[in-house]
């Protein structure tokens, strides 16, 4: 009788262990309420990452994007193929700051929503919990983008392994409904130094790189489209400044003495970007106060 009583005080004991530890354990993701929007952000707190709806995504049209045409063409016809069940690519899109590269990714959503493409927005230091994400994801009947902007790692970040590792490097296939979409200023996505240069060794005619290099190289390698965007020439900025101007109430004789200002605007900014354009024409947008028209 003695041992039966010791017996269940230590099976209460144990009980007691067990339930403490369990609740240090972070919880299963759960799933979001997927009628409530279109987007939706990966939050974390506590080691306790979910689906944060994005109420208001950005109301930015392709038609708003002026001067990447041939880049819009590109992204469009990929993700049409995505979102007919057809097979498409990881996108990389790279290059000049501000020249429209997120824009493009919002845009592409706003186009194609209707036909039940949905956004994730991951921060870089959210990446380790692309896994949990993407098994979320798997089985739903929508077609999701996992949307990674300003993507790049300096030295001594983990994180893009898990990038890798769902992009094309798990046992497991990707789900035919996620595709990732990232944004970036370099196209290698790693910082790379001089001294890693040292390893190149030459076979032959044959260049062959360190393997440091080959390991930065091969994680922008596992996107299958790359899209580049370059600097904007003055035409090409003052365009943009116009269609925004337009777009917000300004007159066609106050665009038409602005283009000075324009000019200005972006010396002081140190780029003709199609941010900076944006920027110039809600200053003078909101100077001028134009009646009948809602500033995005």
């Amino acid at each position: 009788m003695p041992n039966s009583l010791q017996l269940e005080r230590l099976l209460a004991r144990a009980e007691a262990v067990l339930g403490r530890f369990e609740a240090t354990l972070p919880l299963a993701p759960a799933q979001p309420d997927w009628s409530a929007a279109v987007a939706f952000r990966w939050r974390k707190s506590r080691d306790h990452g979910w689906l944060q709806a994005v109420r208001h995504p950005h109301p930015i049209r392709l038609a708003d994007l002026n001067n990447i045409d041939d880049q819009k063409e590109r992204i469009t016809l990929n993700t049409q193929q995505f979102v007919a069940g057809r097979p498409a690519n990881n996108v990389l899109l790279t290059g000049s700051r501000g020249s429209g590269k997120s824009s493009l990714v919002k845009a592409v959503l706003n186009e194609f929503s209707g036909a039940g493409l949905r956004l994730i927005e991951v921060d870089k230091d959210d990446l380790i919990d692309l896994p949990d994400i993407v098994d979320l994801l798997d089985g739903r009947p929508e077609r999701f983008i996992i949307f990674c902007d300003d993507l790049s790692f300096e030295a001594g970040e983990t994180a893009y392994k898990a990038l890798k590792t769902v992009l094309d490097g798990s046992i497991a296939a990707p789900p035919d409904n996620v595709l990732i979409y990232a944004t970036s200023n370099r196209r290698h996505l790693m910082p790379e130094y001089f001294s890693e240069n040292l390893e190149t060794t030459r076979v032959d005619d044959e260049i062959h790189p360190g393997e440091a290099i080959e390991e930065k190289i091969s994680l922008s390698e596992r996107f299958g489209l790359w899209i580049s965007f370059y600097p904007f020439s003055q035409d090409d900025y003052l365009n943009i400044v116009n269609h925004w101007l337009r777009e917000l109430g300004v007159s066609d004789k106050t665009i038409a003495a602005s283009e000075r200002d324009a000019l200005n605007w972006a010396l002081s900014r140190g780029s003709r970007s199609g941010r900076v354009a944006w920027q110039f024409a809600r200053d003078l947008a909101g100077q001028q106060k134009p009646a009948g028209k809602k500033h995005k």
